[in-house]
């Protein structure tokens, strides 16, 4: 009989213990292997397979054609031109590095474009392509093709690009598009803007208008490999295109304009060629033309702007970036005359047949004000004053007037505010008063202040806008006539009913009294008209050497806004203008309006450090004599051009 030890029982019952233990475990994550793969297998099966067709498959957006900007006849400003350009996309930026290495040795990148790339392709969605190179030539086609099996994720794309046929013409009105940044994408929450092939609207019309412009995405449905190459396009489906625009400038005008103020910049030898000029309908409000020089390419931005192309525009003296006619602020000189009039007749400090006397000069204290005509004018009414721009006369009337009332009058009329022309970048200028001087420093208002300012001088600036503004309402007998720069705007193949005809203000009245209003008319109509007046030789048409016939005579005013003031010891020693450095001489001014009979048009003008303003009254005259001779308010059945672009 076989006996077992005490010791070989106890290792026999922890073997099975364990066994069954081992056993159990084994069980338990058979089992939960089991279910895992039933869920993974039957339960998650839809989840899977949507997960799988989402690698395989990738739904991009198409961006939009951007709607076009066309003038007042359609003639085009901004249109849209193919563009073959290198595109490449990486699956969350896996292997972006040495992808980027090898585009280097195909286009030699610089750093600022890889900087670029490797911050798009690492935050790209769904392997949403970027922009390595727009714009390539056809030998950069081909070494992009060639060395296409070592750039996965490379390809070509056709796109468009945007294109400014006018060039430096339009370019502040236009402006431009450029890549979209994160200061754009404030606020805007439309996906489309994410792509790397879109451009937003920078400047001028193109940011103004670019929710208009820009237009609705489109997507696409494509199948790609495993290294994110499109196989093939499954689904499309096509964006909407931006709505067109049409402006309210006569591109015509606008060109006519600017060669006059090229042209007579270059007969009077300037050393830089620097100004801007501005038409308005004193009815509608429509700006005809707006002409700042110099401009700059809008093209070069389009294709994309060098460090040397940029740094030489911001460099420039003449500040080509800046457009002169809205953000540029100058003194306003005796073009400001006709306000500081209507304050002080408003206000019953003169009225019209008041007469003040000019000696050629007026103290104050221990201080001279000088007239511009050396010996004086004499006795003086406001209109007379008007037409020969007495200074004398004009610091009595702001004495008399005083600067509240002065300041009340100039607002009226459109000084020290924004106008709602619907351009980005517009100044208001500055209207001083006596709370702004204490504001800005600490300081209260002076006699002296109130001399400078009724004569348009001292801290009184405004833009040629605002001048044309104000001659504008002087012209159309005292209505708040806003301009604008949007005639009209329709979906593309949409026909553009043309605006109402319209020969009369819808603007709200200034309540300024109709009989002051005819009395500066009358004295700005005798600045040209008369042989008293400062503009007198510009009555005459220069083709026949006789006074311009009756449709065509217009009414005006000079101005010479003051940039450095001539000492008495100057004065005495003889300088002259001319002797001064070029920004230290005057700038010269004109606004004017036309027909004088049946005011229609407002111009204004001013040449930067011109001088004198009978300079700039010479191209006031050529650009408003042309805009009432092609009358642009007749051609309204020319808007419906745009419908069959």
């Amino acid at each position: 009989m076989i006996r077992f030890r005490k010791g070989d029982n106890e290792r026999s019952g922890l073997f099975t213990r364990r066994a069954l233990l081992l056993g159990g475990a084994q069980a338990v994550l058979l089992s939960a292997l089991a279910g895992r793969l039933y869920q993974l297998q039957v339960l998650d099966t839809q989840r899977f397979a949507t997960l799988a067709e989402e690698n395989r498959i990738n739904l991009r957006l198409l961006p939009p054609s951007r709607g076009l900007i066309f003038d007042r006849t359609g003639q085009p400003l901004a249109v849209n031109r193919n563009n073959y350009r290198a595109m490449v996309s990486a699956d969350r930026g896996r292997g972006a590095e040495m992808l980027i290495e090898r585009l280097d040795q195909v286009f030699g990148l610089a750093d600022a474009e890889k900087v670029r790339l490797l911050r798009e392709l690492r935050r790209s969605r769904n392997a949403q392509p970027s922009v390595v190179r727009e714009n390539l030539n056809w030998e950069e086609v081909a070494r992009l093709e060639f060395n296409a099996p070592d750039l996965p994720g490379v390809f070509i794309d056709l796109g468009q690009t945007r294109d400014y046929p006018e060039g430096e013409l339009m370019s502040h009105i236009i402006g431009y598009t450029g890549r979209v940044s994160d200061e754009d994408l404030n606020g805007r929450d439309d996906p489309v803007l994410q792509l790397a092939t879109m451009r937003f609207g920078k400047k001028g019309a193109e940011r103004s208008l670019e929710d208009d412009l820009r237009g609705r995405a489109g997507a696409v449905q494509v199948e790609v490999n495993a290294v994110g190459r499109v196989v093939r396009e499954l689904d499309r489906t096509e964006g909407q295109p931006g709505a067109n625009a049409l402006l309210t400038i006569d591109l015509d005008l606008q060109r006519f304009a600017a060669t006059k103020l090229k042209q007579q910049q270059e007969q009077a030898g300037a050393e830089h060629q620097s100004g801007a000029v501005v038409v308005l309908d004193v009815i509608t409000g429509d700006v005809l033309a707006m002409v700042s020089q110099p401009g700059f390419d809008p093209n070069m931005f389009a294709r994309g702007i060098t460090q040397t192309e940029w740094r030489d525009l911001l460099d420039n003296p003449e500040r080509p970036l800046n457009n002169k006619a809205i953000s540029g602020v100058y003194p306003p000189g005796s073009t400001y005359k006709m306000v500081t009039a209507l304050a002080a007749l408003d206000s019953k400090a003169i009225d019209p047949w008041t007469v003040l006397p000019c000696n050629g000069f007026i103290e104050l204290g221990d201080i001279k004000f000088h007239c511009w005509l050396k010996g004086g004018h004499g006795g003086l009414s406001v209109q007379g004053a008007i037409a020969a721009s007495c200074d004398c006369f004009f610091y009595e009337c702001a004495r008399r007037a005083g600067v509240d009332r002065i300041s009340e009058m100039a607002n009226r009329l459109g000084f020290g505010r924004v106008s709602e022309l619907g351009l980005p970048g517009e100044s208001a200028g500055i209207q001083p008063s006596r709370q702004w001087k204490q504001e800005k420093y600490s300081k209260a208002w002076q006699q002296g202040d109130t001399f400078n300012l009724g004569i348009g001088q001292g801290y009184m600036n405004a833009t040629p806008l605002q001048l044309a503004i104000m001659t504008a309402r002087i012209a159309n007998g005292g209505y708040e006539v806003q301009p604008n720069i949007l005639l009209a705007k329709a979906a593309p193949r949409e026909e553009l009913a043309p605006p109402p005809v319209r020969t009369k203000p819808t603007a709200a009245n200034l309540r300024i009294d109709p009989k002051h209003m005819a009395i500066v008319r009358q004295g700005m109509s005798d600045v040209v008209n008369t042989g008293a007046g400062t503009a007198n030789a510009l009555r005459f048409d220069p083709t026949t050497n006789r006074p311009l016939e009756p449709a065509l005579q217009f009414a005006g005013k000079t101005g010479t806004a003051q940039v450095k003031r001539i000492t008495e010891h100057e004065r005495a020693m003889g300088i002259t203008q001319e002797q001064l450095p070029w920004h230290l001489r005057h700038h010269g001014l004109f606004v004017c309006f036309g027909p004088v009979e049946n005011p229609r048009y407002a111009c204004a003008v001013v040449i930067e450090h011109g001088m004198a303003g009978f300079n700039a009254g010479k191209i006031g005259k050529d650009v408003l004599v042309e805009t009432m001779r092609r009358d642009p308010s007749r051609h309204m059945e020319r808007y419906k051009k745009m419908a069959a672009r």
